[in-house]
């Protein structure tokens, strides 16, 4: 490829993202904050407490006589 359309290609592909990258700051200072932690920390903590239930050893039932 040509040194010039090498350069050409590299500038536009730089101001698309420029202007990607611009929109996106926009679009993330647009948007209320979000706070997926506390979700997120419930989900693993309930699959944290079935997981420990499915290891836990079976329990029988007593037989009645």
């Amino acid at each position: 490829m040509h040194s010039e359309t090498h350069l050409a290609l590299h500038r536009i592909r730089a101001t698309e993202l420029r202007t990607e990258a611009d929109a996106h700051r926009l679009a993330a200072t647009a948007r209320p904050a979000r706070h997926p932690r506390p979700l997120r920390a419930r989900l693993g903590w309930i699959l944290v407490e079935v997981g420990l239930r499915l290891a836990a050893a079976p329990r029988t039932a007593l037989a009645v006589p």
